[in-house]
């Protein structure tokens, strides 16, 4: 780092489900003023990739540079050096607030590190009627829905707005409340992490959202009836899809919102000069571009292609277009704050990129997920055991995936197939046979540093808290 562009905090956000092309800077014509404002003043890069679709195939890259079943067998980072205890060894004062995923927990070692930690998972309570609801968020939503007269009239009458959600389940004001808290009281240095859930399945965001991403009416009653379809297995009309589409664009305002206030409060503490900001998605969400709807397990890009923003105050900023995967995120931040990277992580930093104009290396992006018979019904698999292996390996334009189990190689060439519906593979021109035999290698490369689970790994997945598994299946995460 050089001296005016040192910084002594970071704040880092990570926004669950969100595609790169849901936000302005990626897509134009998207209503996202205070992610725009950030990408304005700092740098974004283009290709910035997930290492899995669902979190907790994501996050071990993230918090931690190391992927996902590398150590353990286990989607957790407690054998990895996580970026929190990394800082906090360094003396710098460290707080972690998770909205309520519950697979980024205590029980995970996401906790590790953190000087304040609260993954608001809430205790769902030992009735069979409040752990009915706490699985069934749909019936929960209409039991709302018939009590929001009443409710309505009381914000009414106390002279409350409509920034709230309809159904409050994104835990969005606690997090931003106890982040708000940790800034004011925490001294330099510091680092922050936040993550929102508003992006992720179901959609309920505030009104006033809905009215500023769309001129289409979707109240309550179509929210929930396109939730209701979804939730049934019910088939998705073009008129559900685009509801879905627009309550998930209200969402990401929602959350951007959010982000400008948590902005807002680095300003009145005076930090903004002093604090970087890195804006993430941990990986993004489907609207049935390949068949169905949030994030199964697949590896294309709207799953795998997700914003990468870091804002240095006195940094130039600008774009970068080469490939880069969520792994750089630790690197960059204990980068940013003098501090040395352990040995183990596997990215690299990106500050050069940021403060200067040096490409980030050209090396491949590798994904994974893991998929058994049951595309839809399937469990969110916690070892390399609960199904058939996939892994994509992406450089600047091309993408290939392949099923380690069965050997079926896929490839797509981004600039003429954004939406990689063309299998390249089943026919390989030479130059794309050229391709797989320079991506395929790094495919299998990775597929055999992931370890299975061991019988202790295993056991302790069994030991998951009743209230935890309450709270992943309300997630859909069965």
């Amino acid at each position: 780092m050089t001296s005016d562009t040192s910084v002594s905090n970071v704040v880092l956000v990570t926004v669950d489900s969100l595609r790169a092309d849901a936000i302005g800077p990626y897509e134009s014509d998207r209503h996202t003023p205070v992610m725009d404002s950030l990408a304005d003043r700092g740098t974004v890069f283009d290709r910035a990739f997930a290492t899995g679709n669902w979190t907790p195939f994501s996050f071990p890259s993230i918090l931690s540079s190391r992927p996902v079943f590398a150590d353990n067998g286990r989607i957790g980072v407690e054998e990895s050096p996580t970026l929190a205890e990394t800082v906090s060894d360094a003396g710098v004062a460290t707080g972690g607030f998770n909205a309520a995923n519950g697979f980024l927990t205590t029980h995970w070692g996401y906790d590790d590190g953190f000087d304040e930690f609260d993954s608001f998972v809430a205790n769902v309570g030992s009735s069979v009627y409040s752990r009915y609801l706490a699985t069934h968020p749909t019936v929960e939503a209409w039991l709302q829905l018939a009590a929001s007269p009443i409710r309505r009239a009381g914000s009414w009458l106390r002279g409350e707005t409509d920034d709230r959600p309809f159904l409050d389940t994104s835990r969005l004001f606690d997090i931003e409340h106890a982040a708000s808290e940790f800034v004011a009281e925490t001294s330099s240095p510091f680092f922050l992490w936040v993550h929102y859930m508003d992006a992720h399945t179901p959609y309920v965001p505030a009104p006033r959202y809905i009215r500023e991403v769309s001129d289409d009416r979707v109240g309550t009653h179509r929210m929930l009836l396109a939730h209701t379809r979804t939730g049934l297995g019910l088939g998705v009309n073009d008129r559900t899809l685009s509801d879905l589409r627009t309550l998930y664009q209200a969402a990401v305002r929602q959350i951007d919102a959010s982000i400008g206030r948590l902005l807002e409060t680095l300003s009145a503490n005076d930090l903004a000069d002093d604090t970087a900001v890195v804006l993430a998605g941990d990986h993004g969400e489907e609207f049935q571009e390949h068949g169905h709807l949030a994030h199964y397990p697949k590896l294309y890009d709207e799953l795998i292609r997700v914003p990468l923003i870091v804002d240095v105050p006195g940094a130039e900023g600008g774009r970068v277009e080469g490939q880069v995967g969520l792994d750089s995120i630790s690197p960059t931040v204990t980068d940013l704050l003098d501090i040395e990277a352990p040995a183990s992580w596997t990215g690299d930093t990106l500050v050069p990129s940021v403060v200067g104009d040096e490409s980030p290396a050209d090396d491949p992006v590798v994904s994974v997920t893991v998929r058994d018979d049951s595309v839809t019904a399937q469990p969110i698999p916690r070892s390399l055991a609960d199904g058939d292996l996939l892994v994509s390996a992406r450089n600047r334009d091309w993408t290939y995936i392949e099923n380690v189990a069965t050997g079926e190689p896929e490839l797509y060439y981004r600039p003429d197939d954004p939406r990689q519906q063309t299998n390249l593979a089943t026919e390989p021109t030479p130059e794309q046979r050229d391709v797989i035999e320079s991506l395929a290698p790094v495919a299998t490369a990775h597929a055999n540093t992931l370890r299975d689970p061991d019988d202790e790994a295993t056991a302790d997945d069994e030991d998951v808290d009743e209230d935890l598994e309450a709270r992943l299946s309300a997630l859909g995460y069965r």
